[in-house]
């Protein structure tokens, strides 16, 4: 029998590019579906059948009733937000317990690291990153320095570890003067989180995922933000805190770099951020207004307005080559059906000097365009490319041939339905 590989669906930009409705159209094709990386700052909203839903922490192949779905060690969980997620989709009737699956070497996200989160952001004063607030940093930050607590560690003398470490960052926050805080409601959830979890399947995931790789079964591994936030290859230090790229598929599934297969990069037709950094395509004006407007572009979990531009070919072009995709996904080609123009950053330019290759610092650098005519059709009930219009067509080939990739996927609006396979 052939061993089975792990194909991974990547954000190849700044996130938020729509990667748990693709998750959810790929998951009929795998046996498994798993998390890598990221916590609950990464909201994936899904909309089917006219029901909307909201994933921070759980896989997007939880839809499909004959999956298994894996939160991998590579991930960071806050129980009490990980409890509300589960029992809202348990709710709505979907089975988790028999196909959700958490891997004991996940950390855990306490209600003092997100204490610290809100501590560390103020001290930056006006050099904000921008953070969601939910703990992630200093969670990761706790993983790095040997410090922290996982998923496994609720299975035995979890109370006296948890008090130990509660106990450490209530000292750091009274170093810092940051004591103006109750966390007594917050906690008691989180404890009745942490029962919660007990429930579930915590195993050894990384043994899972080989075994069933060694079965020949195909794996989907989905990612969180986007490789512009990766915390080695994003626009540090307005990053994400773990490894968003394909590398981190490996690292955070326990997986060897033979097991990957295809490499699917998603990104918009355009380009969104959320908090603050550099993002050298952002548009201030009313053609900035429009877009995020009509790409509805706010966060899922922070409801935060999403900075909006043209589509950036030196982000995009950075992204495929660290992440060795293979296939792409543009989404969101709707959203830019009424613009006569359409603007695409070819390459970047400060004080005279011209690149096209991400610099170390894109703070000062300011985007130079490209102008191609825009389609000014309804795109959004097309099921095939044979009707595309054809300034869309042109579109599409434009970007194919710049970023010398194949866009295999394109989405014509938010429905699991409007997705066009070529």
């Amino acid at each position: 029998m052939n061993k089975g590989k792990v194909d991974a669906l990547l954000g190849i930009v700044f996130g938020d590019e729509g990667k748990g409705k693709v998750v959810d159209v790929f998951t009929p094709k795998y046996d498994i579906v798993a998390r890598f990386a990221g916590g609950p700052n990464a909201g994936h909203t899904i909309i089917f059948e006219g029901k909307k839903f909201v994933l921070r922490s759980i896989p997007s192949g939880i839809f499909s009733p004959d999956k298994i779905n894996i939160i991998g060690n590579g991930c960071v969980i806050a129980p009490d937000l990980f409890m509300a997620e589960a029992q809202e989709l348990e709710t709505a009737g979907y089975d988790l317990r028999s196909r959700l699956h958490i891997s004991k070497r996940a950390h855990l996200i306490l209600p003092t690291h997100r204490v610290l989160d809100r501590a560390y952001e103020a001290a930056k004063g006006k050099n904000k990153v921008g953070t969601t607030g939910k703990g992630i940093g200093p969670t990761y930050s706790e993983k790095a320095s040997r410090t922290g607590l996982r998923v496994g560690d609720i299975l035995e003398n979890f109370d006296e570890k948890y008090q130990s470490l509660k106990a450490r960052h209530e000292e750091i926050l009274r170093h810092m003067g940051y004591t103006d805080y109750d966390i007594s409601a917050e906690e008691q959830q989180w404890l009745r989180g942490v029962e919660y979890m007990r429930t579930f399947t915590l195993s050894d995931t990384e043994i899972e995922i080989n075994r069933a790789l060694a079965e020949g079964k195909s794996v989907l591994a989905e990612g969180a933000q986007g490789t512009m936030l990766d915390i080695d290859h994003g626009t540090y230090p307005y990053v994400s805190s773990s490894n968003t790229v394909c590398g981190g598929v490996c690292t955070g599934l326990g997986v060897s770099p033979q097991s990957i297969g295809e490499v699917f990069g998603i990104f918009k037709a355009y380009s969104t951020r959320v908090g603050a950094g550099p993002f050298p395509v952002e548009l201030f004006d009313e053609t900035g207004d429009r877009i995020r407007e009509i790409g509805h572009e706010y966060g899922a979990v922070t409801g935060r307005n999403r900075r909006c531009g043209w589509v950036d070919l030196v982000a995009l072009r950075y992204a495929i080559m660290i992440n060795g995709v293979t296939q792409l996904v543009m989404m969101k080609s709707d959203v830019l059906d009424t613009f006569p123009v359409i603007r695409v950053c070819v390459a970047y330019e400060k004080d005279g000097v011209r690149t096209s290759d991400m610099p170390f610092d894109t703070a000062s650098w300011q985007a130079v365009y490209e102008d191609l005519p825009g389609w000014q059709t309804d795109l959004t009930g097309l099921t095939s490319e044979d009707q595309f219009p054809k300034a869309f067509s042109d579109y599409v080939a434009y970007l194919e041939k710049a970023l010398n990739t194949p866009i295999t996927i394109l989405s014509v609006g938010p429905d699991r339905a409007q997705t066009i396979m070529r």
